[in-house]
């Protein structure tokens, strides 16, 4: 019997890890009773009763195993790590706030039978904010538009993963992985489904603009260009301008045409113009170089308190 992995990944979850491992057992029984299961929560920290829910859920069902971090180490590392940890035919990985439909798994299973090793889900419809989606759209199509490799829009991770790309992850050395990425760049052949998002069932999400900006620029200093390439162009640009200036200004003043008035104000606005630009891209190119420091780094992934019903 085949065995089929279910990685989820919590913070804060405390009010749907309970009835979520309940309609996955549910499910396993009615949609895939010829699979054997194991469900892996991985948590990160929380601060609420997610993990003494967790401990009871894995006192009762033995197929339930669970992984607490020892601190909150961010919303890429602790999933690509619960990865990992799996021990199935194939894992997959989905939220914890039912964003991510549990309907759509048995899909994900038939065309992994039908031979794809890489089934996952993309978001056609969402039911969140539509000016989030919209923003989250738009940031897909410019990270596919200036990306060095390929990569998928309205892709979040969820999805099934055969145990020959999960060896190919444990494989990589990169502390500061993007899945999103790797699917697109090292995995095998795909199939994708479609699915409409759902809002939150229960709880408050722990996204925020901080939390948002740093997965943003995860994936643009990882697999564009485009932010040094900007910098560059307008760098010369800006030159240029400024010598092409420079030789009609001194021609005027050669033949005493006085025809530029600069007040200080004026010198203050464009100042302050070419200063904000300067340092709008320092920041963009310092991106680049935390992301590099990240990886010189080279710290371990997380680091496990405890564990659950692994034996």
């Amino acid at each position: 019997m085949k065995l089929i992995s279910v990685m989820i990944p919590t913070y804060n979850e405390e009010e749907n890890v309970e009835l979520l491992h309940e309609e996955l057992v549910k499910m396993f029984k009615k949609d895939l009773s010829k699979y054997d299961y194991e469900i892996v929560f991985i948590d990160n920290k929380s601060k609420d009763n997610t993990r003494d829910k967790l401990r009871s859920i894995c006192k009762k069902d033995k197929k339930v195993k669970a992984i607490f971090n020892a601190n909150n180490f961010g919303q890429f590392k602790s999933p690509y790590h619960g990865l990992l940890q799996t021990s199935g035919d194939c894992t997959i990985s989905m939220c914890a706030d039912f964003q991510d439909p549990i309907e759509v798994i048995p899909k994900f299973v038939k065309e992994w039978e039908n031979g794809y090793k890489i089934v996952i889900g993309k978001k056609t419809k969402s039911q969140e904010n539509k000016l989030m989606y919209f923003l989250r759209g738009l940031y897909y199509k410019l990270l596919k538009k200036y990306s060095s490799t390929e990569q998928i829009e309205q892709f979040t991770g969820f999805g099934l993963y055969d145990k020959d790309f999960i060896n190919v992850l444990k494989g990589l050395t990169d502390p500061n992985p993007y899945l999103r990425g790797i699917v697109a760049e090292l995995g095998y052949e795909r199939k994708e489904i479609e699915y409409t998002q759902a809002k939150r069932l229960r709880g408050k999400t722990s996204n925020n603009f901080y939390t948002l900006y740093d997965a943003g620029m995860i994936g643009v200093t990882t697999y564009t260009k485009i932010g040094i390439r900007i910098a560059t162009f307008l760098g010369m640009f800006f030159t240029i301008c400024s010598v092409i200036s420079f030789v009609v200004l001194l021609i005027l003043l050669c033949f005493n045409i006085n025809c530029f008035i600069y007040t200080s104000i004026d010198v203050l606005l464009i100042s302050s113009f070419f200063s904000g630009i300067v340092l709008f891209f320092i920041g963009f190119i310092g991106e680049y170089v935390l992301n590099i420091n990240i990886r010189v780094l080279n710290r371990p992934l997380v680091i496990e308190e405890e564990r659950v019903n692994f034996k």
